[in-house]
């Protein structure tokens, strides 16, 4: 069957979620806390044409989701006791996260790529644990650099403070040096990913975030909201002070004309 096959035509039902929870609760967190960075990100640049996903199925060949259906299909046959040892999962499933450009930003139970024009992910973050990371950085990185041309590939264990990043280069990925403040660039999103020492939903400690070349960091949409009604709140204060300055002055000018008036009376008498 042709990779360019459309999900109609396919004689097995695409596998979107697989039961497996991502390794530790502060994975998820930080999968979140990136992904609504990003999407703040993306509207800075004023950009709508985008989707990004995480924890989310990506499929890029036929071959691939069969791969994945038939794994489900022995797991299934091994709790019903059916099969007497459990499968391994070795099929390809998706990364944490990950960002394409240029496509429509409507919802996807998963990404197939035959059904969006070829289109592979142009930025992909995975979240490393001791049980992934040798996964992520040997098959998955030859994966995004040779079949999905992944443009940036970075790599991060959460409550970590160190970062790894990879850009496609001539059809091979480089490392990516760090700046001075430890930080490293990304050309898709224009900012820098490092690790900030802070607290998301309660919990204290580094976590992964944007930055912006001068060292701000870029706002979740709470933070956003926050801003905005903080400056909501000095353009009040401030137009309120304004006022009162301009009826002390108004009080002053009144204070003096009537002095004036008072001199002048006096003179005339």
């Amino acid at each position: 069957m042709s990779p360019k096959a459309a999900l109609a035509d396919l004689d097995f039902e695409l596998v979107v979620a697989d039961r497996i929870p991502m390794d530790k609760p502060i994975h998820r967190m930080q999968m979140n806390f990136f992904l609504s960075l990003v999407r703040v990100r993306m509207l800075e640049l004023g950009r709508t044409d985008f989707y990004s996903g995480g924890d989310m199925f990506v499929y890029y060949s036929v071959e691939q989701a069969q791969a994945v259906a038939e794994e489900e299909r022995q797991l299934a046959l091994f709790e019903s006791g059916q099969r007497a040892e459990k499968p391994k999962k070795t099929a390809f499933r998706g990364p944490d996260v990950f960002l394409v450009r240029d496509v429509d930003p409507h919802l996807r139970e998963a990404w197939v790529v035959w059904e969006e024009d070829g289109r592979h992910p142009d930025l992909i973050l995975e979240l490393l644990s001791p049980s992934t990371a040798a996964y992520d950085r040997g098959e998955k990185r030859r994966l995004y650099e040779q079949t999905f041309k992944t443009s940036e590939y970075f790599l991060y264990a959460p409550g970590s403070s160190s970062i790894e990043g990879l850009r496609l280069l001539d059809n091979a990925y480089q490392s990516i040096a760090s700046s001075a403040s430890g930080r490293l660039w990304s050309r898709e999103l224009e900012v820098e990913l490092g690790t900030w020492q802070g607290q998301y939903e309660g919990v204290s400690g580094p976590w992964l975030r944007l930055f912006y070349p001068d060292g701000r960091l870029v706002p979740t949409e709470a933070e956003a909201q926050r801003q905005r009604a903080e400056q909501a709140t000095q353009r009040a204060e401030q137009a309120t002070q304004r006022a009162e300055q301009a009826t002390r002055r108004a009080d002053a000018a009144e204070t003096e004309n009537a002095r004036l008036r008072r001199l002048l009376a006096k003179l005339r008498g």
